[in-house]
């Protein structure tokens, strides 16, 4: 006779179990990527280009636009991606659709919100 072990994640045992017992399905904040579109640390307009990026952003596209102030740059960042391939891939398509922001746009690891189904 041979034995058979499986190695599953641990965490698929705490989704199966969340699901069974009727949990939402709440985003967690995990190690992710996002795709930045702007970084500026000028004094006089970084902050007033950052909101109007970040509004042009939120009326355009159909996902998560974050500024983020970080001492002493404005940042503007879409997205929550698991993996880095997805936010690659969400990155080409953004630059064929706004290609005056090609040179300002790439992908960063950051803290993003995920659901875990």
């Amino acid at each position: 006779m041979t034995n058979v072990t499986v190695h599953q994640d641990e965490r698929i045992a705490a989704l199966l179990y969340e699901k069974s017992v009727g949990k939402t399905n709440e985003p967690v904040e995990r190690d992710g990527y996002r795709v930045q579109i702007y970084s500026s640390n000028r004094q006089q307009t970084a902050k007033q280009e950052a909101i109007k990026l970040e509004k042009e952003m939120q009326e355009k596209l159909d996902v998560a636009v974050y500024v983020l102030y970080t001492p002493p740059f404005w940042k503007v960042r879409l997205g929550d991606f698991a993996t880095y391939e997805d936010a690659q891939d969400f990155k080409s398509g953004f630059i064929r659709t706004f290609p005056a922001l090609q040179g300002d746009t790439y992908v960063v690891r950051d803290q993003v919100l995920l659901t875990t189904f």
